[in-house]
């Protein structure tokens, strides 16, 4: 009867382990929505709008010894899913940025000074497009494999992590917010630089409703975990009409001078980082 009543318990207790065992797999192993999905859930956050029209302050920090502080007001015309337009007017000049189907393009004083992009030009894709097909083509673009996504956490809140496995934070990805599915950081690596780590990463905060269209107002860039530039919006107005030459490089090109800047604009970026572009592209409105 003892031998009975002993088997009895060890076999409770091995029922019970095995119950242990399965839940903490299950919790370790738990499942999570693809890297497809999760870009769906977060457009479908963001709202169905037409067009957004923002306006903002901008602020770019100068990381070289002189330590400027370049203080803006640049107001965002986007067009979704494709088309998106940022204008700034200081007393001196005037730039235009706008980007098209793909395509960019940089206007300074009436000249074309670029028809390339920079990685702080592309904070506003996850706003942009409006399409996930479109979304997920584009951050594969910009070294984002959707394929892979995982849990992690960041400030202290759980956050789902699209393009990595967490905590592995050498490749590009991207953070939403394990509740509203808004973006909370964006990690982009240049593996253009085989000198040394070369990290940019976008934070995206203060979300605001407006017209059920959601936006960040206030937007960090880190480079190599120092803040460098940063966005305060203040104003944001919900399906406004924009004239469709306000997007088309084709007619802007053929409007403003060009004076074979934009081969010169190379010729003088080469060996220049993201931020020293940026910075010195910037100076320009001052000068």
């Amino acid at each position: 009867m003892e031998l009975v009543v002993i088997g009895t318990k060890y076999k409770f207790l091995a029922f019970f382990s095995f119950i242990i065992f399965v839940f903490f797999y299950t919790q370790a192993n738990a499942y999570v929505i693809p890297g497809p999905h999760l870009l769906e859930l977060m457009i479908e956050k963001l709202g169905r709008g037409k067009s957004l029209l923002i306006s903002q302050k901008l602020s770019l920090y100068d990381v070289s010894h002189e330590k400027n502080i370049i203080e803006l007001r640049e107001t965002l015309k986007y067009n979704f899913p494709e088309e998106f337009r940022s204008e700034i007017q200081s007393e001196n000049a005037k730039r235009i940025y706008v980007f098209s189907l793909g395509a960019s393009l940089t206007i300074i004083d009436n000249k074309i000074v670029s028809n390339t992009e920079t990685r702080f030009d592309c904070y506003k894709d996850v706003f942009l497009y409006r399409s996930r097909i479109l979304l997920q083509n584009r951050l594969s673009l910009l070294g984002v494999d959707t394929s892979v996504s995982s849990l992690g956490r960041f400030q202290d809140k759980t956050a789902y992590v699209i393009g990595a496995e967490y905590p592995d934070e050498s490749v590009s990805q991207i953070w939403l917010d394990k509740n509203t599915f808004q973006p909370v950081r964006w990690i982009i690596i240049d593996k253009d630089n085989k000198s040394n780590r070369d990290v940019l990463e976008i934070r995206y905060g203060d979300w605001k409703q407006t017209h059920k269209a959601w936006y960040p107002m206030h937007i960090e860039f880190y480079h190599n975990a120092i803040l460098v530039r940063e966005i305060y919006a203040d104003k944001i107005k919900v399906n406004p009409s924009f004239s469709d030459e306000l997007f088309d490089i084709e007619h802007l090109k053929s409007v403003y001078l060009n004076l074979s800047s934009v081969k010169k604009d190379k010729d003088d970026s080469q060996g220049l980082s993201d931020i020293q572009k940026t910075i010195e592209e910037f100076k320009k409105l001052y000068e």
